[in-house]
């Protein structure tokens, strides 16, 4: 089995996934503090996943505050720990590619995206895909910006060369 990392990173946490390559089923995600992710790439297994890819921030041409230039920080951060770990810089990924590869649109939102992998992964399946307690779904336990890192992932995984780079 060959897996994935995506981080879609923020000013204070992060939300991440590390999916097969193959299959793009999750097999670890969360929503974590951006120290303690931090923290976990240089310390555990989740560090040493030989592909890894980070959303990066990109200018549309407005003014930007403090949480932008916080998220590039931590980009950069988990960028050069990954590097660190695996030998391998991280991809940095912006996130118009993802939109239009999962949606068909430049003009598509978190919900629009959401709902793409809903359709692909879990079409029958109750709660998008979540399903319950008792039967959980191929998206059980995932929350806000774990989404938008499965999206990611999947992205990388489809776009990628067999064993290559993304």
């Amino acid at each position: 089995m060959s897996t994935l990392l995506a981080i879609d990173p923020g000013p204070t946490e992060s939300g991440w996934v590390v999916i097969d390559s193959a299959t793009c089923e999750p097999t670890a995600f969360g929503k974590t503090p951006n120290g303690e992710l931090l923290l976990a790439l240089q310390l555990t297994s989740l560090g040493t996943i030989p592909v890894a890819v980070i959303e990066m921030v990109a200018s549309y041409g407005m003014a930007v505050g403090a949480e932008v230039f916080d998220t590039c920080v931590w980009i950069g951060r988990f960028a050069q720990t990954l590097t660190d770990r695996t030998g391998r810089e991280p991809a940095l990924i912006k996130r118009l590619p993802v939109k239009t590869h999962l949606c068909h649109s430049a003009k598509a939102n978190d919900s629009n995206v959401r709902q793409a992998l809903v359709d692909r992964f879990a079409p029958a399946q109750p709660n998008h895909g979540k399903g319950t307690k008792a039967a959980p779904g191929f998206f059980h336990g995932f929350a806000a910006d774990v989404w938008q890192a499965m999206a990611l992932a999947v992205y990388a995984a489809d776009t990628r060369p067999e064993g290559g780079e993304v």
